[in-house]
């Protein structure tokens, strides 16, 4: 027994020197990061996937990294691209004691993130409560709200319960841009006071904007704005015609705005002035990679500090994390591979929610890279990107369809362009 925990030391001392000299950070920070519980519940979740799945491309884990969690069917505004259309609350939103519960599910699958989303999670009186318990079973807590809400007084309370990442959405560099997409007049004017109020608590605040054809040349605008509020991050989300936004598919931007977009993006990161930039479109590690500069982990940019050494990560974290890295749970308790695929592969009520991630065919399929279609079954990039798979549904009602937004999809694009840009998603019934 001994010799087996020796044998085990030498292993752990190898990993973390193979792993500084291969990704650029000292020994002592992997240490300290060990102390952190996220970090060890980030590390158990991987390895486990790992024990279950073996080594795959891209990495498939334990539970996801990140659970998305729309609280409430509630809301304040009248967004013309809410993927939930959100208005007034379901009859039968998971109550307090029930979502608590979940927190604790979560905590014991491995869950290393909770996102709070809506609908506004800030109108339910209960989110506090909640919050709390997720942070006391060492989950890390986030928050996406449209940051009307946050008073000074607001702020000092999101603070309290152990929030460290509020994240508030802005579609617009000034108020008539940004009310005429929220719906409701006078809504920039208390976002940008909400924002300065987190900034000033503290938080690492960030900046969302869901870009479109309504907003698309704005965004320099929007991130001159974001630097003078002094926020940490700008993040460009990609618009999906699901939810309201069916409604304006219309408006949604070309692949070649979208590969632009992206560079730009990386740009302003890496100058290192001003806010970080990013996109959540599965392009950016393609594009990245193309352009020859730092591989972003996933949707994110790594930076120059390991440029040239994250192609390797790149091919396991892999672009689209819905139904790998990545899920939702809804104001019911439907579990979706994400939150703009409204595809229902169970619900927590019924099933324990590590039943649902590992038993569910959909969740799988979205797993196995070799079944996309289009360009994207071909593409180098498929374990790198994927496509957005949420876009491949809303667009043909396929999980494995083509991503019309990567200009190696132009013809799609072109395709749908001339049919009006509607997207083809049937209404299914629940699927597991």
């Amino acid at each position: 027994m001994l010799e087996v925990h020796r044998l085990a030391g030498r292993m752990v001392g190898h990993t973390l020197h193979r792993s500084s000299a291969l990704f650029g950070v000292s020994e002592d920070d992997i240490r300290s990061g060990l102390a952190e519980p996220v970090f060890l519940r980030g590390l158990r979740n991987v390895l486990e996937g790992i024990a279950r799945y073996g080594v795959t491309m891209p990495q498939i884990v334990n539970a996801p990294f990140m659970v998305v969690w729309d609280f409430t069917h509630r809301c304040n505004l009248r967004c013309a691209h809410c993927y939930q259309d959100a208005q007034k609350a379901f009859p039968h939103e998971l109550d307090t004691e029930e979502a608590k519960r979940l927190v604790e599910e979560l905590a014991d699958a491995g869950v290393v993130i909770i996102a709070f989303s809506g609908g506004e999670p800030l109108m339910r009186e209960d989110f506090f409560e909640v919050a709390a318990h997720a942070r006391k079973n060492d989950i890390y807590v986030a928050l996406a709200t449209n940051g009307t809400l946050i008073t000074p007084e607001m702020a000092g309370r999101i603070l309290s319960v152990g929030i460290e990442y509020v994240e508030i959405s802005v579609d617009g560099k000034d108020a008539e841009s940004h009310d005429a997409i929220r719906g409701i007049p006078g809504a920039f004017d208390r976002t940008i006071a909400g924002i300065r109020n987190c900034v000033a608590a503290g938080f690492y605040t960030c900046m969302a904007t869901t870009v479109t054809r309504a907003n698309h040349q704005q965004v320099p605008d929007i991130y001159r704005l974001a630097s003078d509020l002094g926020v940490n991050r700008l993040m460009c989300f990609n618009f999906i015609p699901t939810g309201r936004g069916v409604d304006m598919a219309s408006q949604d931007i070309s692949p070649e705005e979208r590969r632009d977009l992206i560079r730009y993006l990386m740009a302003r990161t890496r100058e290192g002035t001003g806010p970080e930039a990013l996109s959540t479109a599965p392009q950016v590690a393609a594009v990245a990679l193309e352009d020859e500069r730092g591989v972003p982990v996933g949707h994110f940019y790594a930076g120059e500090a390991i440029e040239g050494k994250t192609e390797l990560l790149a091919d396991f974290i892999g672009g689209c994390g819905a139904g790998r890295l990545y899920c939702s749970i809804e104001p019911e308790g439907d579990v979706q591979p994400c939150v703009f695929m409204p595809i229902t592969v169970g619900n927590v009520r019924d099933t324990p929610f590590h039943e649902i991630w590992h038993s569910s065919k959909v969740l799988q399929e979205l797993q196995d890279r070799s079944l996309l279609s289009g360009a994207c079954a071909g593409c180098g990039n498929r374990y790198i990107c994927g496509g957005c798979r949420a876009r491949g549904w809303a667009y043909f009602g396929d999980i494995h369809a083509p991503d019309p937004g990567c200009i190696n999809n132009r013809d799609y694009w072109e395709a749908l362009r001339k049919e009006g840009g509607s997207p083809a998603a049937p209404i299914l019934p629940p699927q597991k």
